[in-house]
């Protein structure tokens, strides 16, 4: 072995020197193990990817939620993507009706449940009697105090027929029921799925809906 006696920082190293030394230090490698440590690195990375990264399906938008509607407070644009991943229950509600009072029980639902998943999306429409009121501040204000309403509402917009909204549509399409009066219920799941329809006589604690939230709140 060759040793540097005397050695001093500013003095310059001969190549002789620094291959003698750095052949000491690092010795070499047969081939094969240089290949064996590279496929077990790459391994790793894939395994650390995998856990920090969820699966691309996870990433994705369903397509029943990738629509897009102003909301009710001040018409900022709301993308229904940012509630994937969580179980929806769309409901077309009025301020005029007769069903009207199941805005107590829908927040009661959202007192009860949003920390486990459920979320309520709110979709004003006049389209049955003309019962819902002209603006979108009159809305919001009439939601709030007279029933204290906190879940995601939308602005005024139509639930049914060539003018049904793209949403509404969609889960008329998915179930075959499309809404035949205020307060019509649609249950989706965390996949984006339409899971049942519920009329406007299945008020929110109604244990018909409640247990199928519960199912879809319990299901992965």
């Amino acid at each position: 072995m060759k040793r540097l006696i005397g050695y001093d920082r500013h003095w310059p190293i001969v190549p002789e020197c620094l291959q003698s030394v750095t052949t000491f230090a690092k010795p070499s490698m047969p081939t094969n193990s240089k290949f064996m440590i590279g496929r077990l690195f790459a391994a790793v990375l894939v395994v650390v990817a995998a856990s920090v990264s969820p699966p691309l399906a996870a990433q994705e938008c369903p397509a029943l939620l990738s629509h897009t509607f102003p909301k009710l407070q001040d018409d900022s644009p709301q993308n229904l993507c940012q509630y994937k991943g969580k179980v929806v229950l769309a409901v077309n509600t009025a301020s005029y009706c007769g069903f009207t009072p199941q805005y107590e029980g829908l927040e009661k639902l959202h007192e009860r449940y949003a920390a486990r998943g459920l979320v309520i999306l709110g979709f004003p429409s006049g389209d049955f009697g003309n019962q819902e009121k002209a603006s979108s501040k009159e809305i919001a204000e009439f939601c709030f105090n007279t029933y204290g309403v906190k879940f995601p509402m939308f602005a005024k917009t139509s639930v049914r027929g060539e003018k049904a909204n793209p949403f509404f549509a969609a889960l008329a399409g998915a179930t075959g029921q499309p809404p035949k009066w205020n307060f019509h219920k649609y249950l989706i799941d965390r996949q984006g799925r339409v899971v049942k329809s519920f009329p406007s006589q299945v008020e929110p604690l109604d244990g018909r809906l409640t247990r199928e939230i519960e199912a879809a709140l319990g299901a992965s």
